[in-house]
């Protein structure tokens, strides 16, 4: 039987998330239908992307009882709302990254997935990635010794961008980007909350964070430092340096083509798009979507490898460091 999607959304992640979806075997995905706020769009997308039912509101996508998964590619301060009307209408979910906008919110979201017994990832898709898992099995060998720092970048030009710089849209560097070199850090030392986190950053005049540099500390005297930008283009890279060598990820740490191990490369291909994408190697997001299957299939109600407690560290870091810099969303009111 194939996973049967709903696609909620009708932007740009969400057709680089249909394209990716279509790499996998048609007998394990199938897309059946799509929910825009306007129908028009949803429309339009269906047309594009050949899916046979098009919804103009996302209550007609949670009613449809042909759909066993939905992907959440809303902008982040509707992930919550949206992620609830689909779990009360017992769709499992997966929600793009970030889960939501601050820890309370991802709590009434994995709350809400355990009292209606659904499915519920963060769309953490770099986690999926043949490297990232060939990452997780050098480390668990102990290939670079014992890790001592951890360092990421991720910065892109971003200023003209609404989402990434209103404050109601939920903008800002570190919830949009940021997040990603925060997760690798994450995954690195196996989801261990740090004993001390410092923040450091620059805010815009709508209130959003436009650049970020956070310090965090671990058990063991261990550490990271990662920086985050929405004004220039960074290395965009990361090096996880242990006590007998090195794993670097030479550039798109967010949706990584290559590891260099002890000096040696590796490099992995991503399948061709049948459409232009709107963000580099979207394909990628096809080992997320297989993640959901595979995690369905066997009655699982989390991913083991992007887990709900995953999820819940990374607003709790995220949190703090807000509070550092002082970036306040109306939702850190409620």
């Amino acid at each position: 039987m194939a996973t049967r999607w709903g696609i909620c959304s009708a932007g740009k992640i969400s057709h680089d998330f249909t394209v990716a979806l279509k790499t996998l075997p048609p007998g394990d995905h199938q897309i059946v239908a799509v929910a825009a706020r306007k129908l028009q769009d949803a429309e339009a997308f269906a047309k594009k992307h050949s899916i046979p039912q098009a919804y103009g509101s996302y209550e007609e996508l949670a009613r449809d009882p042909e759909i066993d998964v939905v992907y959440v590619g809303t902008i982040h301060p509707y992930h919550l709302p949206v992620g609830m009307l689909f779990m009360k209408a017992q769709k499992n979910v997966l929600c793009e990254k970030p889960m939501a906008m601050n820890l309370r919110e991802v709590q009434e979201l994995v709350a809400s997935a355990k009292m209606n017994k659904v499915f519920l990832m963060e769309a953490v898709w770099t986690r999926f990635f043949p490297a990232s898992l060939e990452i997780e099995r050098l480390l668990s060998r102990g290939e670079v010794g014992e890790v001592k720092m951890v360092k990421a970048d991720f910065g892109v030009p971003l200023m003209h961008v609404p989402r990434a710089v209103e404050k109601e849209l939920g903008g800002g560097a570190l919830l949009d980007i940021g997040i990603y070199c925060l997760q690798f850090i994450c995954m690195v030392y196996n989801g261990e909350k740090p004993e001390c986190i410092q923040a450091t950053g620059v805010c815009l005049d709508t209130g959003v964070d436009e650049g970020m540099v956070v310090t965090l500390k671990f058990s063991r005297n261990r550490m990271a430092v990662f920086t985050c930008s929405i004004a220039v283009e960074l290395p965009n890279d990361a090096v996880i340096i242990g006590t007998k060598g090195t794993i670097r990820v030479p550039e798109h740490i967010w949706c990584p083509t290559s590891l260099v191990v002890n000096g040696k490369e590796i490099q992995y291909t991503l399948p061709e798009p049948y459409l232009p994408l709107n963000f580099i190697n979207s394909t990628g997001m096809r080992y997320e979507a297989e993640e959901v299957r595979q995690c369905l299939l066997k009655g699982l109600k989390e991913s083991p490898r992007m887990s709900q407690a995953d999820s819940l560290l990374l607003a709790e870091v995220m949190d703090e460091a807000r509070r550092q810099v002082g970036v306040v969303y109306s939702q850190d009111h409620q």
